[in-house]
């Protein structure tokens, strides 16, 4: 498999590795089956983080690669969640997190952050510690929201995304920029998708309510 370590192709002076570009498309693919609430994006996350490893190994981001291995782990998990969601309620079930919810995220997110980005400090584990533990814990706090099915999962990308695309720029990882930018865009019309669907079923069930 070294060969996902050599360059696929050039474009304006920047270099894009194999292993770069295929991880990202199929992290691409993963974050629009997602959006559509397809539990195959759960599979395709775990591959795209298979190929990506070898990708932030070669650019000595450690956060990096943990950012995948969370990204493989929570996905396996992730795939278990939505299925029982289908079991039970004939759908995956989304809605708001509540606001002990997002406490607990928001103070696990930065907690997680300092402490890894010590880890990778004193061990010379990242050229950009901080950063790259954002990167890590913001991923992690990321899919754990998608598998409860909090609509703030996508505001999480969101956050992410503003340090990861030029975090990778830097990195020799321009694909990864580049889909980073794309990831934006795709997590905006994201974030609309999962706030309308939540208004309509929220109306579903105050009609239910009333006919009852």
């Amino acid at each position: 498999m070294n060969w996902l370590n050599d360059y696929a192709f050039s474009l304006f002076g920047e270099h894009f590795k194999w292993n770069d570009t295929i991880g990202n498309l199929l992290g691409l693919t993963a974050l629009a089956l997602g959006w559509r609430r397809s539990i195959i994006s759960w599979p395709v996350q775990l591959l795209s983080g298979l190929v990506l490893v070898s990708a932030y190994l070669s650019a000595h981001l450690a956060g990096g690669v943990g950012k995948q291995l969370v990204v493989i782990v929570t996905a396996v998990w992730g795939w278990t969640q939505w299925q029982r969601g289908r079991r039970e309620h004939g759908d995956i079930k989304i809605r708001f997190a509540t606001w002990t919810e997002r406490a607990l995220l928001v103070a696990g997110t930065a907690v997680v952050t300092i402490a890894v980005a010590l880890v990778f400090q004193h061990w010379n584990l990242s050229w950009s510690p901080w950063a790259d533990a954002y990167i890590f814990t913001g991923t992690l706090a990321a899919m754990i929201a998608q598998a409860r099915g909090w609509v703030e999962f996508w505001i999480a990308w969101i956050a992410v995304d503003l340090v990861g695309v030029p975090l990778a720029f830097n990195s020799g990882l321009p694909f990864s920029g580049l889909v980073y930018s794309v990831y934006f865009v795709l997590v905006l019309l994201g974030l609309r998708a999962w706030w309308l669907r939540t208004r309509l079923a929220n109306t579903t069930s105050t009609l239910q309510g009333v006919t009852a």
